[in-house]
């Protein structure tokens, strides 16, 4: 096999091997949490609860014909309320099935979620710059921890690429995406992995038309220094690390 090919077998689909597999679910293991847990000592801000007041276009034919990867931003911040917003529409919690299991702003193989929303925030009114994650059970904000020289470690991530420290200079907030595999594992076993893809796509859309519907832009990021990233939000790489990350600001006029 070519390495084209080796690779081409991830995208298809393995339902027939699937099917003769006894997962962990139907084995009777414990499901995993549906989000990660946090100190109860944490630092938590309030989130304003989520409002149509921030959208300035709500005609969903305008965003997703507007919808553009954004690389160069204005200097404005965003609101604490449209931080709210763009969270909700990625992550947000809308009710629970009769498991206990979350649904969402977005779709996902069996509801399993596995993905946490960590925020490299530089520039949000009202909040300090730093580390982030967001609660979606409780739609609030975890304060991690400051980090020095923010804008030059977001650019070390991404690989200096030329477009991206725009995004450290300009964009006012980094989302990384970081996925759990097990939370989908234990109920899709072999076939968990290309689901996770699938999903986080479906998250970063979601992004791209929240964020237009505010007047600001996204672009996704798909190239990035995975072991730094994981070290910079102490994940350890092996049961979490992140898998997609993705820049928000304002448009520049």
């Amino acid at each position: 096999m070519t390495r084209y090919e080796q690779q081409r077998q991830f995208l298809k689909s393995n339902f027939h091997e699937f099917k003769h597999i006894k997962t962990d679910k139907i084995k009777g293991i414990t499901q995993p949490p549906i989000v990660k847990p946090f100190d109860s000592e944490s630092v938590l801000i309030d989130l304003p609860k989520v409002s149509k007041d921030v959208v300035s276009n709500d005609n969903i034919f305008d965003c997703i014909d507007q919808r553009r990867s954004t690389r160069f931003y204005s200097a404005d911040t965003l609101s604490l309320g449209e931080l709210s917003y763009l969270l909700w529409a990625t992550q947000g919690i809308t009710g629970m099935n009769k498991n206990g299991l979350t649904l969402r702003t977005v779709p996902c193989s069996g509801a399993t979620h596995t993905f946490e929303t960590y925020l490299m925030i530089m520039r949000v009114e009202g909040i300090q710059q730093g580390i982030y994650r967001y609660l979606p059970v409780e739609h609030k904000l975890l304060f991690m921890f400051e980090l020095d020289e923010l804008e030059q470690k977001i650019d070390a991530v991404t690989l200096d690429q030329p477009f991206v420290p725009n995004f450290a200079k300009k964009a006012a907030v980094l989302f990384a995406w970081s996925t759990t595999p097990y939370r989908s594992e234990w109920k899709y076993d072999i076939s968990a992995h290309k689901k996770i893809l699938i999903d986080v796509g479906h998250v970063c859309q979601n992004l791209y038309l929240a964020s237009e519907s505010i007047g600001a832009g996204a672009c996704a990021i798909g190239i990035y220094d995975q072991q730094l990233i994981d070290e910079i939000l102490r994940l350890d790489g092996d049961e979490e690390f992140v898998i997609y990350m993705g820049a928000v600001g304002k448009k520049r006029k």
